[in-house]
C-alpha cells in the first residue's frame, strides 16, 4: 500500500526537525565549551598578581590591562550565557514537537497497519 502524502509530509517534517535537534545540540555544546574555557581563564586571571595579561589577537599575543579583558570576558560570558539560555529553550520546544510528531506516526501505524 502506498503511504499517503500527508503522512510522507510528517515523516520529511520528523527528519528535518531531527536534522535541527542536532545542530542546536552541536551549538549548545560548543557554547558550554566557550564558556567554561572563559571561566577557566577568569579564574587564572584572579590568580596572577599583575595588573597586565596577554590576550591573543589573532596570531599574535598582545599585552593588555588586566581589567579590561577581564570586562570583556565577563561581557562575552554573559552574552554565552543567554545564548546557552537560548538555545536550551530551542532544544526543549524541538523536543517536544518531535515527540508529537513521533507520537502522531506511531498512531498513524497503529491505526492503519498497511502503511509504512
Amino acid at each position: 500500500m502506498e503511504v499517503p502524502a500527508n503522512v510522507q509530509n510528517q515523516i520529511i517534517q520528523l527528519q528535518q526537525l531531527q536534522q535541527q535537534l542536532q545542530i542546536i545540540v552541536l551549538q549548545k555544546q560548543q557554547v558550554e565549551t566557550q564558556i567554561k574555557e572563559i571561566k577557566k581563564a577568569l579564574e587564572e586571571m584572579e590568580k596572577s598578581p599583575s595588573d597586565e595579561v596577554y590576550k591573543m589577537t589573532g596570531a599574535i599575543l598582545v599585552k593588555r590591562k588586566k581589567e579590561e579583558v577581564e570586562k570583556e570576558l565577563k561581557e562575552l560570558l554573559e552574552t554565552l550565557e543567554l545564548r546557552l539560555k537560548t538555545l536550551e529553550n530551542q532544544e526543549k520546544k524541538m523536543q517536544e514537537r518531535l515527540n508529537e510528531l513521533q507520537q502522531t506516526l506511531q498512531k498513524i501505524i497503529q491505526e492503519h497497519p498497511n502503511v509504512s
